[in-house]
């Protein structure tokens, strides 16, 4: 699944201002992935609301990639209650060498995240 062009520069222009470099490609394709899943599963599930889906590059996906810095330095990271996958699934993509776990006691938010992980090709 591409993600569309005006998703891809966003997160592009995001991703560069967010670490100071050129992103990776591979990165921007994912997250555009990702992003384009939670706005087709949103329709049916509410995932975010509708003004949080309109901002999710911003809002969402660059808010989550902010905890980068902080992260612990080994290690397994929890995201409990992680409702659509975030801040897990942003920070899992650019992160890949690190395990994740995500949790969310809701059954119709972790087979989201189930799916993105299917379709991702994450464990």
């Amino acid at each position: 699944m591409s993600a569309p062009a005006p998703l891809r520069a966003q997160l592009r222009a995001g991703l560069a201002q967010l670490r100071g470099a050129a992103p990776d490609a591979g990165l921007i394709e994912t997250l555009g992935a990702y992003v384009e899943l939670l706005r087709r599963w949103n329709r049916a599930y509410s995932l975010v609301g509708p003004r949080a889906l309109a901002d999710i590059v911003p809002r969402h996906i660059l808010d989550s990639l902010s905890l980068s810095p902080f992260l612990p330095a080994a290690g397994c990271v929890l995201d409990l209650g992680t409702g659509a996958g975030l801040p897990g699934i942003p920070l899992a993509l650019a992160h890949p060498e690190r395990p994740f776990v995500l949790l969310d006691r809701s059954r119709k938010k972790t087979r989201f995240v189930r799916q993105v992980a299917l379709e991702l090709g994450m464990d």
